[in-house]
């Protein structure tokens, strides 16, 4: 988990709240102070957390608020035997899956829909329409890796979108059946919720600076 921190105790805005279990390669934090070295900041932060940079922003700026997208991916473990080094880092899936649903799934989602099926019913959202600029799968070796991109996620978002996608990639649902829950379909309709250890905050996005959108195919 990456995060930009200051020493003191100063309140934090980040950009992103994450389920618990969830990592960040790129998670922002912005508060109103000067830049700390960033060897000061890691000597002060426990193990699991690292600071990469540390950098005026201007006044104003406000991670969350000024945030025009987030970037998530989760992590696929594709091959039989179990891997010591992806334990607790990626979905271990040792069954057969069908890469070409994958991205028929990942190809129907971007743009904007309706995302209701992809959230717990009981949720304190009240917008369900969430504009997905990219999302794709791709492979680096024995992971299968699921890349999106949007201007924003509801909770549980990326697992349920996952979890149901691995569904029709395993043969006990179509790609049509996936379509159709992007149309607004009860949470009831989607698939499980993939295990939060698979995800992670990927970057985030600030004015014109997508994470994602330039990178789609690689």
């Amino acid at each position: 988990m990456s995060v930009l921190l200051p020493v003191s105790a100063l309140p934090l805005t980040v950009a992103g709240r994450t389920d618990a279990g969830v990592h960040a390669w790129g998670q922002v934090a912005s508060y109103r102070g000067p830049p700390v070295a960033v060897r000061s900041l890691n000597a002060l932060l426990p193990s699991d957390v690292s600071a990469l940079a540390c950098f005026s922003a201007g006044d104003g700026f406000d991670a969350r608020r000024d945030a025009t997208s987030r970037a998530y991916c989760y992590r696929v473990l594709t091959r039989r035997p179990r891997s010591v080094f992806e334990s607790g880092r990626a979905l271990h899936w040792p069954h057969p899956l069908d890469a070409d649903a994958l991205a028929a799934c990942a190809h129907a989602v971007v743009g904007a829909h309706d995302f209701t099926a992809f959230t717990p019913t009981e949720t304190y959202h009240e917008r369900f329409s969430r504009e997905v600029y990219a999302a794709y799968w791709r492979r680096v070796g024995d992971i299968l890796e699921f890349w999106i991109e949007a201007d924003a996620f509801m909770r549980q978002m990326n697992r349920v979108l996952v979890g149901t996608m691995l569904e029709v990639a395993s043969g006990r649902r179509s790609v049509a059946d996936f379509v159709a829950l992007l149309s607004g379909r009860p949470r009831s309709e989607a698939g499980r919720t993939a295990p939060a250890h698979g995800l992670y905050l990927a970057g985030v996005g600030y004015g014109d600076s997508p994470v994602l959108r330039d990178r789609a195919g690689e």
